[in-house]
């Protein structure tokens, strides 16, 4: 479902279920030693997502182990992002000589709660969500921009290596895509500094999906 939202160079594995032969490496189990059990089911599943996806570019099994804000600790080499809620999950990876970074989100297709969006939005986009309700009622806009947003961070973050608040990103939304301006300064990324991520999204089987890829600058360029 996700990975057509994301380039040929990232290998994506997803599951629907809690996969019955995933497990986990005893630095792993020691991070999540006194989590809920939902906790440690999303976490062993997803860690489980991200192994099959690096044994896609050749890479053995090893411990991914959270940093200081919960991101994945990938292989040198490596960008990834991952993503877990209700009934999924997924992994996507690449190497960094072609991609710089990768960000992506899956949430149920639901409203978010009521006290959450003032909290994650700014005027101008809540202006937006309005009118984007009133031309397709069908699809959960509120969600999908938030979605939108824990993307930019998964992509962010990695390039930056600083946390970015919700407020720090504006999101509009055309057809099938969106955009993230930057409302801080952006990261440099071969000699260039963003000002923004491009991203995609879709609604599927009751989840709606989004994502981010930035690519790695060419050599020489």
């Amino acid at each position: 479902m996700i990975e057509t939202l994301l380039p040929g160079e990232a290998a994506v594995v997803e599951a629907l279920d809690d996969p019955p032969d995933a497990v986990l490496f005893p630095e792993e189990r020691a991070v999540i030693a006194q989590a809920v059990e939902k906790r440690v089911r999303e976490f062993t599943s997803v860690r489980h997502c991200a192994r099959r996806a690096l044994a896609r570019l050749g890479l053995p099994p090893a411990p991914i182990l959270p940093g200081a804000y919960g991101e994945p600790g990938w292989p040198p080499g490596i960008v990834g992002t991952m993503t877990h809620c209700d009934g999924y999950c997924a992994a996507a990876v690449a190497r960094s000589s072609a991609l710089a970074s990768l960000g992506m989100d899956a949430e149920p297709h639901e409203p978010l709660p009521a006290d959450v969006l003032g909290a994650v939005t700014l005027p101008v986009e809540r202006w937006r969500l309005a009118q984007l309700a009133a031309d397709r009622p069908e699809v959960c806009w509120d969600r999908l921009l938030f979605s939108a947003k824990e993307s930019v961070y998964k992509a962010w973050y990695p390039l930056t290596r600083k946390w970015l608040d919700f407020e720090g990103a504006e999101i509009s939304f055309e057809p099938d895509t969106f955009y993230a301006r930057l409302r801080v300064p952006g990261p440099v990324v071969g000699g260039v500094r963003l000002t923004g991520f491009a991203g995609r999204w879709k609604v599927e089987s009751g989840l709606l999906f989004t994502a981010i890829s930035v690519r790695a600058p060419r050599i020489g360029s």
